[in-house]
């Protein structure tokens, strides 16, 4: 009985051994680490756009602390005004027609003793210019200044000839004021004289510049009350100007 028992065991440690033999050990793995390729950052024309996020956009700084100033019409105290010569029928001598209107908008800003152009502007609507004349009136609105498809004049003021530097806070002055005005297509460069009485934060000023009809390939006004048209364009000013 012990003999077969121990042939027993032993028989059971043999086929145990071959069968580790048979097995392939299981193979142990390292801990896992990326592999991964980096992917490049998109391009924008050619260059790589930054993966970080873009700079703050900066607060505009005060007037205070740029020393900008700014100045605002006051439509309601201003007034725009054309001066044309002319000669009527029936009457001897030449008469100056004058259309006219208060629809002027517009801001001056100025900053050490420079007009800055891409903030300052002024405009005024042609459409509503009136004279002593409605014939004359409906001519210029559909023929010479084509008003319903080009309702402004607009004036970009880029520079300042005589102005005291630091502004002045009282007084009168004369001055000139330089830049491009737009009427209908055609953007021509003007000066405009220019004398201001200052009164603290408010300036009241009378603009005067002059230009012909060719300048700016307009038409001649030709109605039946107007014998004949001179070339030259007066555009005058009375401007009221608020400190902001």
């Amino acid at each position: 009985m012990q003999r077969s028992v121990a042939r027993t065991v032993w028989l059971l440690l043999i086929l145990i051994g071959l069968a580790a033999c048979g097995s392939p050990a299981t193979p142990t793995f390292p801990p896992p680490t990326s592999t991964a390729t980096p992917v490049a950052s998109p391009t924008v024309g050619g260059q790589p756009s930054p993966t970080s996020a873009p700079p703050a956009i900066p607060s505009v700084p005060s007037d205070a602390s740029t020393g900008r100033i700014t100045y605002v019409v006051v439509s309601e105290e201003s007034e725009a005004r054309y001066r044309v010569r002319e000669q009527l029928v029936g009457v001897d001598l030449p008469n100056d027609a004058v259309g006219t209107t208060r629809a002027i908008t517009g801001v001056l800003v100025i900053e050490g003793g420079r007009v800055v152009p891409e903030a300052s502007r002024f405009q005024v609507d042609l459409r509503t210019l009136t004279s002593d004349q409605a014939r004359r009136d409906n001519f210029i609105r559909r023929n010479t200044l084509q008003a319903d498809r080009y309702p402004y004049a607009v004036f970009i003021p880029r520079e300042i000839q005589g102005l005291p530097s630091p502004l002045p806070t009282s007084g009168e002055h004369a001055f000139r004021l330089i830049g491009d005005l737009t009427i209908r297509e055609a953007t021509r460069p003007v000066t405009w004289e220019v004398t201001a009485r200052v009164e603290g934060n408010r300036v009241i000023a009378q603009a005067r510049t002059q230009f012909t009809f060719a300048d700016f390939n307009l038409e001649q006004p030709r109605v039946p009350v107007v014998l004949s048209v001179d070339e030259t364009i007066r555009l005058e000013i009375d401007v009221v100007l608020q400190r902001q």
